[in-house]
């Protein structure tokens, strides 16, 4: 998720009006907490999510059974239109069926890492030398190496640093940070580790098609991390790679630096790589939607909308980015099916794929619904009222981003009233980026995201192979899901729609997160 960034709202939004005090259905909402608190399937949901489904990379089976699980659930709940919306992707479906990584001399011993993500597959297992590479261009690396690279596993990188951690990974909001996210002040980034600017073989096309033609076995790079924890990222490969590009494998700094040191004492290392791919071409992608029907004949056709992101990056199970949000938001839904509410708007879950590679599934589902040039659209986007979004891990919501509306502050303010005592009070000017509600933004409809304590997303867990359940918390996500359930029934029970804002910019996550 990209880091807030303060919005200039239009002249007529920088100062909220004196509106009728918003009303705040305590009784309800007080049923909501108890029934999250005493009753919750948060966890179950989360565990089927990640355990049973794993890793699901957008186009992967995994993905698409998740999707199927997500709805037959909903449907056991009694939710209304529960349904798929396909939506292109032009990209290759891509899932790791099998991964032995070790070296076998000068002594053997297991090296920790992890495919890198659409890599192809080796040919069986394959041994070969390890050798660190390190070419200056092109015309250095020809001739430095021409020649002594077939069946080569070469290391594309120095061995990183692995300073000592004097600072706690994990962290919640201060009073002082919500301070300052209500004054409109960002928080600062976490520091990143400063890399060497030098010649990346792997980057240079012409490069790449050299190496496969001198028989090189395998790409190796160390990951970023430390502690046995592998962020993804050199190495992560493209979905339209051609198909005999190398294999390519992310290595945990440990065993990387082990290697490293081994052959910087002249000693050689040979490396066993046992790596089984499998790609899928002709994909069956789509968002999972699920509603409970407005019931106010005046307003059930308006729409207020939840969503999180079902699809995850490979390292681990996506527990934290993003099966938190989505376990979140149908135990949110859950929560007001069970207990019988009659919303007078429609309130429906959306349940986005394609979010890691660009928001791409939010993106299709706003197009059709609300930007496509039709009378259908047109009557849609005027129709809608909300769309809330959670995807910034597993930490407790502290507070709410306005982005750049000023006229919701007064409304979020009242809405949190149920759960100042419990830590949620800090309704923020700041315009946070990233994710699926960018989509909703980019088309002038009102789509927030809210302040959650960090715990370890971007220390630990976001895109790491530690983004697994037992980084979930449990009494957090329960909280969550009444913020959400109360949220949804607030804007579902409200005589107008929400206040619209500026109309957003087309930049919804241009990147992967």
């Amino acid at each position: 998720m990209a880091g807030p960034t303060i919005a200039q709202p239009s002249a007529a939004n920088r100062t909220p009006p004196l509106a009728v005090r918003e009303k705040v259905d305590f009784a309800t909402i007080g049923r909501i907490k108890t029934e999250a608190a005493q009753h919750s399937q948060v966890m179950d949901l989360a565990s089927g999510l990640t355990d049973v489904f794993g890793a699901r990379l957008t186009g992967s089976p995994s993905a698409k059974a998740a999707g199927d699980w997500a709805m037959a659930t909903m449907k056991s709940w009694g939710l209304s239109n529960v349904h798929l919306e396909p939506w292109a992707y032009n990209r290759r479906g891509w899932t790791s069926e099998r991964f032995a990584f070790r070296a076998v001399a000068p002594r053997p011993f297991v090296i920790d890492a992890m495919p890198s993500v659409w890599s192809v597959s080796t040919k069986g297992a394959i041994t070969g030398p390890a050798i660190r590479f390190d070419p200056h261009s092109l015309a250095d690396m020809q001739q430095r190496f021409g020649g002594n690279l077939k069946g080569a596993c070469l290391l594309m990188e120095p061995a990183r640093p692995t300073p000592a951690h004097f600072e706690p990974q994990a962290t919640r909001l201060t009073d002082a940070e919500l301070d300052s996210l209500a004054a409109g002040q960002p928080l600062p980034s976490p520091p990143h580790e400063v890399v060497e600017i030098r010649y990346a073989a792997a980057d240079d096309a012409a490069a790449r098609r050299w190496l496969v033609n001198a028989g090189v076995a395998a790409l190796i790079f160390p990951a970023r991390g430390d502690g046995g924890t592998m962020f993804l990222g050199s190495g992560a490969g493209s979905a339209n790679k051609i198909p005999d590009e190398i294999p390519s494998v992310n290595v945990s700094a440990e065993s990387y630096g082990r290697v490293v040191r081994i052959l910087e004492k002249n000693i050689p290392v040979t490396l066993e790589l046992d790596m089984q791919n499998t790609f899928y071409d002709n994909l069956d992608v789509s968002n999972i939607i699920a509603e409970i029907p407005g019931t106010d004949p005046r307003l059930r056709d308006e729409v207020v909308m939840i969503g999180a992101h079902l699809d995850s990056w490979t390292p681990g199970t996506g527990a934290t980015d993003d099966a938190a949000g989505v376990a979140v938001m149908m135990e949110a839904m859950r929560i007001l099916k069970v207990m019988d509410l009659q919303p007078r708007r429609t309130i429906r879950i959306g349940l986005w794929t394609g979010e890691e590679q660009g928001g791409r599934g939010s993106k299709a589902y706003v197009q059709q619904h609300f930007r496509a040039d039709s009378s259908t659209a047109r009557r849609e986007a005027e129709a809608f009222s909300v769309y809330f979004n959670l995807d910034a891990g597993t930490g407790k919501i502290r507070g709410i981003y306005q982005q750049g509306n000023a006229t919701v502050g007064p409304v979020f303010d009242a809405w949190m009233a149920p759960f100042k005592d419990l830590g949620m009070k800090t309704v923020s000017p700041l315009h946070i980026g990233g994710s699926d509600r960018g989509a909703f933004e980019a088309a002038g409809l009102p789509s927030f995201g809210f302040i959650q304590d960090p715990i370890e997303y971007d220390t630990r867990t976001h895109h790491t192979n530690a983004d697994v359940y037992e980084r979930l918390q449990s009494d957090d996500l329960k909280f969550n899901s009444a913020v959400l359930a109360a949220f949804a029934w607030q804007a579902a029970q409200r005589d107008e729609k929400m206040p619209r804002g500026e109309t957003g910019k087309d930049g919804v996550n241009q990147s992967t997160k």
